[in-house]
């Protein structure tokens, strides 16, 4: 069954990874996806690429898991192009332990500052202060806490942490994209996945 038309979620991608022999967490690579998506416009091909060869294979199992990996990619590009500013990590949620949904929030950030520490320092220069405090603020959350207990106050902290890596990742695409239509991105993002899923089978107490 095809989830063009589906909103994908952490597990949805967990079960693709799982089913190939990988315990590697979707966190990381969304991080990676999502700073790639902003700073080299990375292409559906390059994508499954990617993932392929993280999962160490050719290419995906199936075509449903094909399908599942390019609408991950088709998503995220949409959300970060959207006018809406709707854009969410794809990480753990509640159906988790707070303590596993912060490992995710902390494989996210890892994954996307890997991309982004591969910039050279012109470029890091030439973006806006707010950016780059938000990118420096952001290389610290790679080191919290997640042996924590689930209560209000750690789920609160939680939800302040992602938020940030929710807005350093919208400052980084906006940034790196100015100038273009909101919607015109948007629809440019959903094209290009589907030509290509046709073609291929504050620490936390």
């Amino acid at each position: 069954m095809s989830i063009i038309n589906e909103q994908l979620d952490f597990s949805t991608v967990a079960n693709v990874f799982l089913a190939h022999g990988s315990l590697q967490s979707p966190a990381f690579f969304d991080g990676r996806l999502c700073a790639e998506l902003a700073l080299e416009d990375l292409s559906a091909e390059r994508w499954l690429e990617e993932v392929s060869l993280a999962l160490n294979v050719e290419q995906p199992e199936s075509r449903e898991d094909a399908d599942v990996l390019l609408g991950w990619r088709r998503q995220t590009l949409d959300a970060l192009a959207a006018a809406e500013l709707n854009f969410e990590p794809l990480l753990p949620d509640e159906l988790f332990s707070l303590g596993e949904r912060a490992q995710g929030l902390k494989e996210w950030v890892q994954g996307f500052t890997e991309v982004v520490n591969e910039v050279d320092g012109e470029t890091y220069e030439r973006w806006s202060s707010p950016l780059r405090e938000a990118l420096e603020d952001l290389g610290q959350l790679a080191a919290i806490e997640v042996e924590i207990d689930d209560d209000p106050e750690n789920e609160n902290d939680l939800f302040a942490l992602t938020e940030h890596a929710r807005m350093a990742a919208m400052l980084l695409y906006t940034e790196q994209h100015p100038g273009q239509p909101q919607v015109e991105q948007s629809e440019q993002g959903s094209s290009a996945g589907a030509d290509t899923t046709d073609d291929d089978s504050q620490t936390l107490h």
